[in-house]
Order: structure tokens, then sequence, then C-alpha cells
């Protein structure tokens, strides 16, 4: 969704087969009076007003809302499974007790999931944050960049149309972090601090050119994009690899979960303040 936001939003839908997307239809009428070629709603992270049109557009009719959708779904349009042979279960669970190899005892390992008090949980959340707010601001970044920049880095001096050139930059993206979330056994980053700090000079940075429009070729954001990709990766594979190397095996589960709300409110965060940019963005004139 995030991928074809632009190309969702500024297509019409094709008559007739409310399922079918035509590759290239004509894009609806952007704002004409910006100087930047931009659709009238941003394409910012789910969870906010366009998501909502978006839905709109693909399933008409239907009645969405922002956060009720990804518990109706699961209690109402998902099939309950079949009720299982309690035999075949027992039978099941038998063979699984078997070791696979050998008849040795599997060594014994310490608890992984003990119950923490509150003070205990508390203290750790403590300790995470030197993990959790380079994490959140690395996420804060790259999305505020993707979803609030993308669109309104356009160059008209090239063979690729805007909805192209849209693609390349979430292709991109998405390749620089797959390679750097691949990469954890090549290179390790103790200091995830770094990485937040570059992700956040990339969107001081683009958001500059955006303003002020001063890089001559697309290729440049192009590096500058795949680059971005590099450092969100690894700041996301290094920030669980050194908790789960840092915390004692009863608080390791705990910490890896509480660690992982370091995404979602980065997200969220940029969502926040990228809609009213575009906004702002697209009404100058």
């Amino acid at each position: 969704m995030l991928s074809a936001a632009h190309d969702i939003l500024s297509r019409q839908r094709a008559s007739g087969n409310q399922s079918h997307v035509d590759p290239d239809p004509a894009p609806t009428t952007h704002n004409s009076s910006s100087r930047f070629d931009c659709n009238s709603v941003s394409t910012a992270p789910p969870g906010s007003r366009q998501w909502a049109l978006l839905r709109r557009k693909l399933y008409p009719g239907r009645l969405f809302s922002f956060r009720g959708d990804q518990p109706v779904c699961y209690f109402f349009l998902l099939t309950s499974p079949e009720p299982q042979d309690p035999g075949g279960e027992e039978e099941a669970e038998t063979s699984a007790r078997q070791p696979l190899i050998g008849s040795e005892a599997p060594e014994a390992k310490p608890a992984s999931s003990p119950n923490l008090s509150l003070w205990e949980r508390w203290t750790v959340f403590k300790g995470l944050l030197w993990y959790i707010v380079p994490l959140v601001l690395v996420y804060f970044a790259e999305y505020f960049i993707n979803q609030g920049l993308f669109e309104l880095l356009f160059f008209r001096n090239t063979s690729l149309t805007h909805a192209q050139q849209y693609r390349w930059y979430q292709m991109l993206y998405q390749a620089g972090v797959f390679v750097s979330r691949s990469s954890l056994r090549c290179c390790q980053i103790r200091f995830t601090w770094v990485l937040a700090l570059l992700q956040c000079f990339n969107l001081a940075f683009l958001l500059a050119d955006v303003w002020l429009n001063f890089l001559p070729s697309i290729y440049l954001v192009f590096l500058i994009i795949l680059y971005e990709g590099l450092l969100g990766g690894a700041a996301y594979v290094n920030t669980f690899h050194n908790i789960a190397l840092e915390m004692s095996d009863e608080h390791r589960e705990f910490a890896m979960a509480a660690a992982c709300i370091s995404d979602t409110l980065g997200i969220s965060l940029s969502g926040l303040l990228a809609l009213p940019l575009h906004d702002f963005l697209c009404h100058l004139s």
C-alpha cells in the first residue's frame, strides 16, 4: 500500500470492474496552483485520513473506521479452523516429544519469560531508552522522507513520469533496507545513535532540496534514498541484536517486545507532521 500509494491516489478506477487497476490510465487532476506536482491527499503513513480515502476508492460503499478494521476482519471475516481429532492431537503431541537425533536428553534452558514485577519492567525499559530513542528517530526521519517528501521530489528533466519516479524511490529504499538487514554477519554497529543522526541529516537535506530545488539530477536522489534504506535497515537489525546480546536471560524477552514500539512510534509521529507539511507545500504557488 505504501509503495503503490501514489498510483492509487492519482488514477481513476477503471469502469465496470472495481478490482481491476489499469497500469497506465489518465491521472487525476493535481493541485494546479502549486509549484509542486502533487496530489491533494498526501501519501503519508497509514493510520491517517488518506488511507480512509484509499479504502473508499478501492471498496466503494463499504464503511471503514481508522482503527476498527486489520477486529472486524478477525471476528467476522475469518473462518474458524475445523476442530481437530483429539486422538490425532494426542498422537502429534506424543511424537513431538520424541528426540529428533539420538536419545540424549535436551539441555535445560533457563526460563525466558519469568513474571517480572512492574518495577523490574520499568527498570528494564529505562535501560532500553538508549536503543529505543535512536530507532524512533530513524523511523521518524525515513518515513517522513518516504511518505512526506517522495511525491514532492519530482524531476521534470527526465524521461521518467512522476509515478515511475515514486516507484523507483520506493524500490531503492526497500532494496537498501533488504541489504542492510542482511548484513549483520558482515558488519555490526554498536552506536546506533550515529545512524539516527545520519538519517535525520538525510531528512534535512532532502527537505531543503524540496524547498530550494538545488539537486540537478534525479540520480543523486536515487543514491541518497538507497543510502537512506541502508541506514534504516542497519539501525533496525543492530538495535535488536545489541539488545539480545546485552540483556540477561530473564529480561531479554520483555526487552525485545518493549523495543518493538520504536518503529510504530516513529512512523506515527512522522505521519502527524508529514500530512500538514504536504498540504502546506502543495498550496504554495
